[in-house]
């Protein structure tokens, strides 16, 4: 039976009227840069990331390079990054003026059927490190946590090679994790919540992602013990807003007019306007993610017959956000998997690619980086396709795509 042709988009923000009504009272009140919204949303962020302190900016590439800027990472340093991820990744440590080493992704397994990985080879994690490395940024991509038990284990062998560079580093006493986790706002690991687990987590809060401002992002860290958390927060701050020791909000009280500035640092702040999204979309996001489990098990089991490889979302272990619907169209070729997605979209399906791995991409060739020194990675790029799942969807969409995903698999 030939089904009636339908539209379904890879990845549209998912608004209502009550994000409409936020915004315009958000534009109403007067207040529309950083101000009293974006200040609660810090702390919903926080409270749901099961973290002391969060602080919002533009982008997760800012919350990436500010980490580092906190952690005093600079020229010399070396920063640890998957080959197999966006670019933000990397070129948040490259802005700092450090050196970044990318490590291959685990050898993808050959038996249809089997779930797929895209966390790091933790055996070349392990011998990636050297004196010179300051930060690890794992990746949990598709909205699924990494193991972090094996990249704890490994960081804590390795302290013997640790030189401390600044009180944060001293505090530590060992590489820093800094988790990449622009996908994974809302997910869980062993009862913990992607924020708390790594010491910092950056989220995106991109129009594409789960949970959206527009543009946006996140930073969040776990407390450590002798660093004070309100300096931490202050620091975030400071770097965000030029180097102004007061923002807007703070030069409203009477008299509080004056100001310095302690560095020529950044703008990088999240408004007001973007926040009242995000306050919207936080207390609609229990919904999405129970709606997003339900469409991937939908996919999960209609795709099974197939013997295609997918991801492991969710089991007794973790729960993930759900962002990213990734496949593997196994045993087949790049060249398959891109008429493949010609086919779809004939059919009206948008599909994508996560990710071009980096050492494919003309700034990393420069760099130095080839392909050829990450096989893992390219031989899970070159059938990889990302099927649609957002909360726009409904499930006749699933099922559109899961049939017509059939008919072009089996033509």
């Amino acid at each position: 039976m030939t089904m009636k042709l339908k539209n379904v988009p890879f990845s549209p923000p998912d608004m209502t009227e009550a994000e409409a009504e936020e915004v315009r009272q958000a534009i109403l009140s007067g207040w529309i840069t950083t101000g009293p919204r974006t200040k609660q949303l810090e702390k919903e962020i926080a409270e749901f990331s099961h973290t002391d302190n969060a602080v919002c900016l533009n982008s997760a590439t800012a919350a990436m390079e500010l980490t580092y800027r906190v952690l005093g990472v600079g020229e010399g340093d070396e920063v640890i990054v998957p080959a197999y991820t966006y670019t933000a990744t990397a070129s948040a440590a490259l802005h700092v003026g450090a050196t970044i080493k990318m490590v291959d992704i685990r050898k993808p397994s050959e038996n249809r059927g089997e779930y797929a990985s895209t966390e790091m080879d933790y055996d070349k994690l392990a011998d990636a490190i050297t004196e010179k490395t300051k930060v690890i940024s794992p990746v949990d991509l598709g909205g699924i946590v990494c193991d972090y038990d094996k990249i704890f284990k490994i960081v804590e062998a390795k302290k013997s090679l640790f030189h401390p560079a600044n009180d944060i580093q001293k505090a530590i006493g060992r590489v820093i994790v800094m988790t990449d986790g622009a996908h994974a706002y809302g997910a869980q690991w062993h009862g913990k919540m992607c924020g708390e687990i790594a010491d910092f987590t950056c989220y995106s809060f991109h129009a594409v992602k789960n949970f959206t401002t527009a543009e946006g992002g996140a930073a969040t860290w776990r407390t450590i013990p002798g660093i004070d958390n309100d300096s931490l927060y202050k620091q975030y701050q400071l770097l965000s807003l030029h180097g102004q020791n007061k923002d807007a909000l703070a030069k409203t009280k009477l008299g509080a007019w004056e100001y310095d500035i302690i560095g020529t640092w950044y703008k990088c702040n999240m408004t007001d306007i973007m926040a009242a999204l995000g306050l919207v979309q936080q207390k609609r996001y229990p919904d999405m993610l129970a709606k997003r489990r339900e469409m991937i098990e939908h996919y999960d089991v209609g795709l099974k017959s197939l013997g295609v490889q997918v991801l492991n979302h969710y089991d007794e272990n973790h729960s993930g956000s759900g962002h990213l619907y990734i496949v593997r169209l196994t045993g087949k070729s790049l060249e398959y998997r891109n008429e493949f997605i010609v086919k779809m979209a004939e059919r009206g399906i948008s599909c994508n690619v996560h990710y071009k791995p980096l050492p494919m991409m003309t700034a990393y060739k420069a760099l130095g980086f080839d392909i050829k020194d990450y096989p893992n990675s390219y031989e899970f790029f070159h059938n990889e396709v990302t099927l649609p799942l957002n909360t726009k969807m409904t499930m006749e969409d699933v099922d559109y795509v899961i049939e017509n995903f059939k008919e072009v698999w089996n033509s």
